[in-house]
């Protein structure tokens, strides 16, 4: 008889919700973390935790959209039990551009309308509403997108209100500890590895769906003059922007989505880029303070969407793929991770993809490769 029911590889967002989860379902769990307690090193540190499936529907895929919408209100029921406090914000998300890129943002809403049915989705502001709205960006911008179910998280302080609840649960939690899965299986009967693209390696020894890493860069920074009551977007041919206004005036700014594994600091051209989109949305935003600069790979796979692995005769579980979506998409990722373990620890037959989610679940077989 082993220690634990399940060793969780991995404590960024998705191994602590998924350990979570188990725990809460009576699993007993251990986690290990190469990262420290507060998810330094992870991609969800660096994230803005912006909940934004419409927005990302003229991109991402269908079945991100669709994960998008059905985890908004998983979070909202998930962090109202949290015994720490989480910054959650639903007021929407605005969409604004200037002049000289009105045939982008044209392109834009012809996308948005071609992805979505339900016209609610997505109101035409114009500059009165705007101003109403936002006040301190009142004359700066003409139109606008507002887009009124989308929301935003800390993405930090989730981090930690998971730590604390995982500690609340008895989950065993080794942070800063590098782990494979060859040490859980001597203390766990299942392992699950959530490692992201810290995870590559073992993902791409078997035959399926490839990993790679996207870099994404972020600046935090604090601008006490400057006041905005929702994520705003601005699009521009080619350093488009998001700035969600977090609490006591921080910001959480990117933009960058570029195909490399290199996860060195911030380059200069970005920054530049960044604080120059940036200024041009309101001048108060010069007399700001850079908190930190950031830089990180977010895991991705050839089809872009999140993907279930597993090998039943070794008792090793993977999941992986959520790209930039993490915080958009990790509640139903979790939930349908959690219910592939439970019925092969129950030894019941899995269908070839999540019934609820269609997320798609593939057998590996024993010498690694996909048997789907």
């Amino acid at each position: 008889m082993k220690q634990y029911d399940v060793a969780v590889l991995g404590g960024g967002l998705l191994g602590r919700l998924t350990a979570w989860l188990l725990a809460e379902q009576g699993s007993k769990v251990v986690l290990f973390n190469a990262g420290n307690r507060n998810g330094e090193g992870s991609a969800a540190f660096a994230a803005a935790a912006m909940l934004a499936p419409t927005a990302e529907a003229v991109e991402a895929t269908p079945l991100v959209v669709q994960l998008g919408y059905s985890s908004l209100p998983i979070w909202r029921k998930w962090v109202d039990t949290f015994p720490t406090p989480v910054f959650m914000q639903q007021n929407g998300s605005l969409i604004v551009w200037h002049p000289q890129d009105r045939e982008l943002a044209q392109q834009f809403t012809r996308d948005l309308q071609r992805a979505h049915q339900d016209s609610s989705r997505c109101q035409h502001w114009h500059s009165q509403q705007i101003d109403e709205q936002e006040p301190q960006l009142a004359g700066r911008f003409q139109q606008g997108l507002f887009l009124p179910t989308e929301g935003q998280l800390d993405n930090r302080q989730t981090l930690l209100a998971l730590a604390d609840v995982l500690e609340r649960r008895q989950v065993t939690c080794y942070w800063e500890r590098v782990s494979e899965p060859a040490e859980c299986a001597k203390l766990a009967e299942w392992t699950l590895d959530c490692r992201g693209f810290g995870g590559k390696k073992s993902w791409n020894n078997q035959a399926s769906s490839r990993l790679r890493g996207v870099r994404g860069e972020v600046l935090r920074i604090h601008a006490p003059d400057v006041t905005l009551h929702r994520p705003v977007r601005v699009l521009h041919p080619r350093y488009p922007i998001y700035i969600a206004p977090k609490q006591n005036h921080l910001f959480v700014i990117g933009a960058t989505q570029i195909e490399s594994e290199d996860d060195s600091p911030l380059s200069v051209r970005s920054g530049l880029e960044l604080m120059s989109a940036l200024h041009c949305v309101h001048p108060a935003f010069g007399e700001a303070r850079i908190l930190e600069s950031l830089a990180q790979l977010r895991p991705t796979l050839n089809h872009e969407n999140p993907e279930i692995r597993y090998d039943a005769q070794n008792r090793l579980v993977a999941v992986n793929g959520l790209f930039r979506h993490g915080f958009m998409i990790s509640p139903t990722v979790s939930l349908a991770t959690v219910r592939v373990m439970q019925a092969l620890m129950q030894q019941q037959p899995l269908p070839d993809a999540d019934a609820r989610y269609h997320i798609d679940v593939v057998p590996v077989s024993q010498n690694g490769e996909s048997v789907k």
